[in-house]
């Protein structure tokens, strides 16, 4: 398995601790957002990946994409250990865990958005911060009601083994406290995420241990 990832995509990031945490060999390929306008938008990258964005998984030739997707595609071949629940509304509550984060939180913030804020309305980088830390609060300050109020929360997200709602909160948590996010209404969450930094598959995922780390 062959992964195109950058050290500090969420996205990616969610892919390296599912990928660790099935326990399988994989090798990065990075894809710098940055450099050169850009490396994901490089026709040769677009040739893998058409919409132009990380992650991008080959797994033997079936390139897959959207972390999600990637995730679940994991999940289903390579069953153990499991990242869903096995029954429906207990998988449903962890895909809407998951969800909220990938699907609500993360798009508005995702790199490209804050690009487009600097670029096309000249905001400063105190305001493209400010945007960042406003909307990541808002979404986690959801997250933490739903992991909070419902007995279902364990160790982890749900229950007390990680799923895929926790491949989705560890990056984002990470990435709000790199932009300063105040985390200190949100005890569940830091809780889990703590919990999460202690096991290997997460700490190896993590963008510190990544081969194009800056």
């Amino acid at each position: 398995m062959r992964l195109y990832t950058y050290f500090r995509s969420s996205a990616a990031y969610r892919v390296r601790i599912a990928l660790n945490l099935k326990g399988l060999a994989w090798d990065a390929v990075p894809v710098h957002l940055v450099r050169d306008g850009g490396e994901q938008h490089q026709p040769a990258y677009l040739e893998l990946n058409p919409v132009g964005l990380v992650p991008t998984l080959d797994d033997d030739g079936q390139l897959l994409t959207q972390s999600l997707a990637i995730i679940e595609y994991l999940d289903e071949t390579h069953p153990e250990p499991g990242l869903l629940p096995a029954g429906a509304a207990d998988r449903a509550r962890v895909r809407a865990i998951a969800q909220a984060i990938a699907c609500d939180i993360h798009p508005i913030n995702n790199l490209r958005v804050l690009q487009y804020l600097k670029r096309e309305f000249g905001i400063s980088d105190a305001q493209r911060d400010a945007w960042y830390r406003h909307w990541v609060e808002v979404g986690l300050a959801g997250v933490e009601q739903l992991l909070a109020r419902d007995k279902r929360t364990g160790t982890f997200c749900h229950g007390d083994a990680p799923t895929l709602a926790d491949c989705c909160l560890v990056p984002q948590v990470f990435n709000a406290r790199r932009f300063g996010c105040d985390l200190s209404a949100m005890p569940t969450v830091r809780r889990i995420a703590e919990r999460c930094a202690t096991l290997e598959a997460f700490r190896l995922a993590a963008p510190e241990n990544q081969p194009d780390a800056e």
